[in-house]
């Protein structure tokens, strides 16, 4: 019983020896075949492959299996093993000058990657490629092979990755035999010379996800199999000289998002089923002979970014709609010369950020729900804008803006009180009480402050009718030609009188007439009371229904924010100043 082990022992050991004497053999068999293919090449001082060569034997390189010669598993360039055996051959852009005549393709039957491109190989494709049935990836494109396509390259059905053939001079047609590769995910026989038609058993490709076989001089219609292709993403079928329609059944591939058919000779309509492919983003159908009417269901393309149907004998508008507002972001754009958004359902306002576009040359945004003004740009001066509604501006045929918004940036470094800077502030203090206090005076001539038993107060003041018909006079009515600022709950108009001077008038909406009374009732207590340099002087009010303002003095010295920011004026100002600052410019 005690032998049994011994026996299982050296029997273990036996097979082991074995294993990797066959291994060994086998590999020191795959190294001498890859420099036989070596010998071929013209360019036999190739630094890059150098490492290409038998170890003598004993020496750190050789195989442990005691082989007179090292395999190619040890240090050459672009080989790399499993188990033993040659697996992955990458030597792209490796400068090598042959052809693939004494290529190893039987010895190597473990190969499952080969990747020759950018080189300098010419010559065919010997038809015995078929026997690498491991194969998962080939890439032979950016050579000079010349020649046909070999059938035989159909038995490769365990390519799963890449067939990559393109940028050779390759000749004759597309083997109808690389429809049984059903795994393969990309295929790229582009630019070639291959001719004849599309194999209809390419639509047997079902989980093909890009197929480029554009700049070859391929005939004869797209194949409607093509359609049955559903996991496509990119269909580059353009610079050949195919014929006939435009399958109907290519809306049925859902993931695509690239499809070029440019420079053919297609003929008749547009299929409306393309409107089918919501993930498309490019539609280029340019350089053909398509003819009739754009089919509407092309504006359900949401994702489309590149549509071009030039050069055809087509009709009607392009329905590629956009809604929503203009972003501000275009006038990023400044060597922009053409901006033609019209018949779309763009709304809102223009952003007064197009006024620094200076490289407009033409601008249509005709039949848009466009509103509010037009930027003070000499391209929107003479742009198309019909069939707009809410537009005004300094624009033959449309009303002057009641407030318009690019006076209100020109102005707005020049006037620290009467820019409103701080509308949310302003909401909460002044915004009531108009309805109870009917007079307008100066506040240097205030008589009396009188509390009335509802908590509200009024003031008696001088002249009070008066000041109210010289201010209403000398504003024309608020013409916007006083206009110098806007804040959230009125207007604000510069105005001259003969008593005062530059006065700023604070127009206010009459809906906010009743509303934050106690709020008001205690702002304008403290502004009567408030006497700092920093404080802009409040001469008076007027509650009118129709006109209800506030009277202040006027004056010009920039922005509140440019003053807070002012490293110098700022350490002069302490917190209780710079609050009274805001307050000034809340009522302001």
């Amino acid at each position: 019983m005690m032998m049994l082990p011994r026996i299982l022992f050296s029997l273990l050991q036996f097979f082991t020896l074995l294993y990797l004497f066959t291994v060994s053999f086998a590999s020191t068999g795959e190294a001498t075949d890859l420099l036989k293919w070596k010998a071929t090449f013209q360019n036999q001082n190739n630094t890059l492959l150098a490492s290409w060569k038998l170890s003598p034997v004993g020496s750190k390189n050789s195989s442990s299996a005691g082989a007179t010669g090292s395999d190619a598993c040890r240090g050459w360039y672009g080989v790399t093993c499993l188990n033993g055996r040659v697996n992955r051959l990458n030597i792209t852009n490796a400068s090598v000058v042959g052809t693939l005549y004494d290529f190893p393709f039987s010895p190597l039957p473990f190969l499952e990657c080969v990747d020759l491109s950018m080189n300098q190989l010419s010559g065919t494709i010997p038809p015995e490629i078929g026997k690498l049935t491991n194969l998962v990836y080939l890439d032979l494109s950016i050579n000079q092979i010349s020649g046909t396509i070999p059938p035989e390259i159909g038995s490769l059905t365990k390519l799963d990755e890449t067939l990559s053939i393109f940028d050779n001079q390759l000749n004759g047609s597309i083997p109808e035999e690389i429809g049984h590769l059903r795994s393969l995910a990309q295929l790229a026989l582009n630019n070639n010379y291959l001719s004849g038609s599309i194999p209809a058993l390419l639509g047997n490709l079902n989980n093909l996800s890009s197929l480029y076989l554009c700049k070859n001089k391929l005939s004869g219609p797209i194949p409607v199999e093509i359609g049955k292709m559903k996991s496509l993403e990119s269909l580059y079928f353009d610079t050949n000289n195919l014929s006939g329609p435009i399958p109907s059944e290519l809306g049925n591939l859902k993931y695509l998002t690239h499809l070029a058919l440019y420079n053919n000779t297609l003929t008749g309509l547009i299929p409306t089923t393309l409107g089918d492919i919501t993930e498309l983003k490019t539609l280029y159908l340019y350089f053909n002979q398509l003819s009739g009417l754009i089919p509407t269901e092309l504006g359900n393309l949401k994702n489309l970014a590149d549509l071009d149907l030039s050069k055809n004998q087509l009709t009607g508008p392009i329905p590629n709609t956009i809604d929503g507002e203009l972003p501000s972001q275009l006038a990023s754009l400044l060597d922009l010369e053409k901006l033609n958004l019209s018949h779309n359902g763009l709304s809102g306002r223009i952003p007064e950020e197009f006024e620094i576009m200076k490289g407009l040359r033409d601008v249509v945004l005709s039949y848009n729900e466009l509103e509010c003004p037009i930027p003070n740009n000499k391209a929107f001066m003479n742009a198309s804008f019909e069939g707009n509604k809410g537009l005004c501006g300094n624009v033959t045929g449309f009303q002057p803006c009641e407030r318009p918004s690019s006076m209100v940036k020109k102005n707005s470094r020049s006037k620290l009180i009467l820019a409103i800077v701080l509308p949310v502030m302003g909401a909460l203090v002044l915004l009531c009480a108009f309805t109870s206090v009917r007079m307008c005076d100066k506040r240097r001539k205030v008589k009396d402050v009188e509390r009335r038993d509802d908590g509200l107060f009024s003031i008696s003041l001088l002249d009070g009718k008066a000041l109210y018909r010289d201010i209403l006079n000398a504003a024309e009515e608020f013409d916007a030609t006083f206009f110098v600022g806007q804040g959230g709950q009125g207007s604000v108009y510069k105005v001259n009188l003969p008593s005062l001077g530059s006065i700023a008038v604070k127009r206010f909406h009459s809906s906010f007439a009743n509303t934050h009374c106690k709020s008001f009732t205690n702002e304008v207590n403290a502004l009567i009371g408030i006497k700092h340099r920093n404080v802009v002087k409040l001469y008076g009010f007027c509650s009118n229904a129709q006109h209800p303002f506030l009277v202040y003095e006027y004056v010009e010295r920039g922005s509140l924010f440019s003053i807070l920011s002012n490293e110098v004026e700022s350490k002069n100002l302490d917190w209780l100043k710079r609050v009274n600052i805001i307050k000034a410019v809340a009522f302001a």
